[in-house]
């Protein structure tokens, strides 16, 4: 190893905020001696700076989005990423349908709705509405996938976002909501979530989220997916797919009866076995004519798992994890609070799961976009989505002569038997006359005389953003 002093800095190389090494020199004279040829470093920052959109209108962006200017903010950057100068606002044609942020970035209905704290089930109609537009945001977001390549800029991948979005005819629903500048997120390596858009080139070994949510027909559907750039190290790969399996685990539990905090419970277990972190700053949401709203969908655990103490304390490979809870310890910061989450699940439910898994700890800091969310340690960070629709559950006995019970959970039988195909497009209810049938809907008992259902039906979910035929074949263990 070579120790040399530095004792003289290139001004020009300071200002352009180039790294150190290649503007350090031992001392004035061997700087003089050296100009000849270091100057072309400064030619060639300035064209890259000019490729990289810091030409007139690209500016970085700041105070949530209300703000821009022209040069990087200062902040104790936690990894290596740094933002770009953001491109501006992109169009939406006039004859598009749009929420009410669109014009001056703020909500007016969501804020103040009954549905902030009440579960709304939604009706058949609202269903049919929402299975078309998640329909479109996995269509979108399909057609970012396709373009994600070391080279492509997040701004690149925003432009193909707002065009999909705008060609099925809907409208990119992050676009200034609450001021934010883009039509989708893209968070990269260290962002947990709300990355914007910028002239950032994507690199070989990255790994990049894509956040899209589509309103149409007065609803939004909302997904999202992290995707690999070239080819990325093995850390990387396991860390998406164990957030994947997080998310896939998490689904399999879904049904009405369930209670909202369970999900955390599976998806925290799963992540702390492979030494991962969940992020507890951020959850899934309901969404429907709301971007957000009930419930609040918690992805980590109320308390450690038996089988995760166990893990921690006997296993060699959850050295990561102690060593997260140690730091947080060493910092005098409280460890993880309890999944606190009320409620139960209930069939016409629609709402989100999106965990964000860390490799380090699970704490975040904000860029002073005050948007990007980051991890506290500089390490990798992954997510996954999908907005999910809960089935009704019907059961249905019949019993020749004898009086039908049939139970519901959580609907109007008589509107579940006027639109029940609505439910489960792979599943077909017959309807015949009866005698008589004794109904039992949420503890109260009725009397319908008309028609009585002649299949059972499955208790469950539906994915409305699930991975079409067409999507890109990105992922490895699927193919596996």
């Amino acid at each position: 190893m070579f120790v040399y002093l530095i004792n003289f800095r290139c001004p020009k190389c300071m200002e352009l905020k180039l790294p150190r090494e290649p503007a350090a020199f031992c001392s004035q004279d061997c700087f003089k001696a050296s100009w000849s040829s270091h100057k072309s470093v400064h030619t060639k920052a300035k064209e890259e700076e000019n490729r990289d959109g810091s030409s007139e209108g690209w500016l970085y962006c700041v105070r949530r989005g209300q703000g821009r200017t022209p040069k990087l903010p200062h902040f104790d950057w936690t990894g290596g990423l740094r933002p770009y100068p953001i491109s501006p606002y992109r169009v939406v044609p006039p004859h598009i349908d749009r929420p009410d942020w669109a014009v001056d970035g703020i909500p007016k209905i969501e804020p103040s709705s009954d549905f902030q704290h009440v579960v709304e089930i939604k009706n058949p109609e609202q269903i049919e509405r929402m299975r078309e537009t998640c329909r479109i945001a996995r269509e979108v977001l399909d057609a970012a996938a396709r373009i994600i390549r070391p080279g492509v800029t997040t701004d690149e991948i925003d432009r193909v976002v707002h065009e999909a979005t705008v060609a099925a005819g809907g409208y990119p629903s992050p676009l200034n909501y609450h001021f934010f500048p883009k039509s989708c997120c893209t968070s990269i390596n260290e962002v947990i979530c709300h990355g914007i858009p910028d002239a950032r080139k994507l690199k070989h070994g990255d790994i990049v989220n894509v956040d899209v949510t589509v309103y149409y027909k007065g609803v939004h559907g909302d997904l999202n997916e992290t995707y690999f750039v070239g080819n990325v190290d093995e850390a990387s790969r396991q860390l998406v797919q164990c957030t994947y399996e997080c998310l896939e685990k998490a689904i399999s539990i879904v049904k009405p009866g369930v209670r909202f905090r369970e999900i955390g419970e599976v998806i925290n277990r799963h992540a702390t076995m492979s030494g991962l972190s969940v992020v507890k700053s951020y959850c899934g949401h309901g969404i429907g004519e709301l971007f957000h709203c009930a419930p609040n969908i918690p992805h980590y655990g109320s308390i450690l798992s038996k089988s995760s103490f166990f893990y921690l304390v006997f296993s060699k490979e959850s050295k990561p994890m102690f060593e997260a809870l140690k730091m947080q310890k060493d910092a005098e910061l409280p460890l993880q609070a309890g999944n606190k989450a009320v409620g139960v699940m209930k069939a016409g439910q629609i709402f989100t799961i999106e965990p964000m898994i860390n490799a380090g700890v699970w704490r975040d800091r904000m860029w002073p976009d005050g948007w990007t969310a980051v991890t506290a340690d500089g390490k990798r960070s992954a997510q996954f989505e999908h907005t999910l629709l809960l089935l009704l559950s019907i059961i249905a006995v019949d019993l020749d002569k004898w009086p039908c019970i049939l139970i519901a959970s959580g609907y109007h039988i008589w509107e579940f038997l006027r639109t029940a195909v609505i439910y489960h497009s792979s599943i077909s209810h017959y309807l015949i006359m009866t005698t008589s049938c004794i109904i039992i809907l949420a503890s109260h008992i009725y009397f319908f005389a008309d028609y009585i259902v002649m299949q059972v039906t499955e208790t469950g979910v539906e994915v409305l953003t699930t991975r079409l035929p067409s999507s890109p074949k990105v992922y490895p263990w699927l193919n596996e």
